[in-house]
């Protein structure tokens, strides 16, 4: 099973004079992840580097800023792989401390950050959402509202009826689609069928 964070965690390496800052945090894809690292380069202007490794809707992606191919960016990729994470950015901003490291001094220093952040970070099951909408009468609103109180996000539109859109995890939506029906008592209508 796949897993997410919580909330973002950070870990910080000395290493020969090198400062290298890790990070780890949940994000919803590529874009919210470039973004982040924009913001890391305009908070961090002395860092020599900033590297990062994505895992986010099945695609991943690594960038190893100018550090020699193949040294930072992959390394923290396997990190997050190995650790089944999901939807997951790793960020690493390294300080140069003036003494080279080496291929593999880099891929250790890289690998460490983020294994050291993860230590901290706490790891749920990823869990996956489906939206479902449907029309009621006006006189079922209060018990559509009642039933769909545990839906992650609900949009509720006014118009000749009322229409719900609600967000719910995978593994409820049958349960509860069932329910649904059955105080509706033949009354609701589903969109996208």
């Amino acid at each position: 099973m796949a897993l997410t964070l919580a909330a973002p965690a950070t870990s910080e390496l000395v290493i020969k004079k090198s400062r290298f800052l890790g990070r780890v945090e949940a994000v919803s894809g590529r874009e919210e992840a470039q973004a982040i690292v924009a913001r890391l380069r305009a908070e961090h202007p002395g860092a020599a580097h900033v590297c990062w490794a994505l895992l986010a809707g099945g695609q991943s992606a690594a960038n190893d800023d100018g550090e020699p191919g193949g040294t930072a960016g992959r390394p923290m990729l396997e990190v997050l792989r190995r650790q089944e994470l999901e939807s997951v950015l790793a960020t690493v901003v390294r300080y140069f401390g003036g003494v080279k490291l080496g291929a593999g001094g880099l891929v250790r220093a890289y690998t460490d950050a983020v294994a050291q952040a993860l230590l901290t970070a706490h790891k749920l099951p990823l869990r996956k959402t489906v939206v479902l909408r449907l029309s009621a009468p006006y006189s079922l609103e209060g018990l559509m509202r009642r039933e769909l109180q545990s839906a992650s996000s609900l949009a509720v539109h006014h118009g000749d009826d009322v229409r719900f859109e609600a967000t719910v995890f995978e593994e409820e939506a049958g349960a509860l689609r069932q329910r649904l029906n059955e105080a509706g008592q033949g009354a609701l209508r589903w969109q996208g069928e």
